[in-house]
């Protein structure tokens, strides 16, 4: 297995891997399938030290991670957002795992002290693997979402990486 920073070529994968969660309705709040031109100045915002990477097997790209600023504003220049996302085929194998750990390494490299993960209440598997690396509830905001006519939670989970 290999993490490298994604490049333009990988966008397609990103995005199918991105559309095949939609539907569960666990992970995003997106309710229909995005392409990859609406995509294409989300990519373009990643920044050497705000990457996007992707996890690839033999020449598959099993899922990918993105970091974000947080809030937008300079004051926050310490904190991220990290997305993870897994082609189907890859879910439940510990992948998850491997990629937050891969992520919380980063952190003195790329100069971020916090790192939030932002989670629907009701992905419990989500939820679980965040707080087995030391991530606590910093909010919850209940209600903040529909899907499908069912109002959803937004728990946000946070760790502070280093002083």
């Amino acid at each position: 297995m290999q993490y490298r920073i994604a490049d333009i070529h990988d966008l397609p994968a990103i995005v199918s891997i991105y559309n095949s969660t939609i539907a569960g309705r666990m992970v995003t709040a997106d309710l229909e399938e995005i392409t990859v031109e609406s995509r294409l100045e989300w990519f373009q915002r990643h920044t050497d030290l705000r990457p996007l990477w992707v996890v690839e097997e033999d020449g598959k790209i099993l899922g990918w991670i993105s970091l974000e600023p947080f809030y937008g504003r300079a004051a926050y220049h310490k904190t991220v957002e990290v997305s993870i996302y897994l082609h189907e085929d890859a879910r439940g194998k510990g992948l998850g795992r491997n990629m937050l750990q891969f992520v919380l390494d980063q952190s003195e490299a790329l100069d971020f002290k916090t790192v939030l993960g932002f989670v629907f209440g009701h992905n419990k598997p989500s939820i679980r693997l965040f707080e087995r690396f030391g991530f606590e509830r910093w909010a919850n905001m209940p209600h903040v979402a529909e899907l499908d006519g069912i109002e959803r939670d937004l728990v946000i989970l946070g760790k502070r990486i280093r002083p």
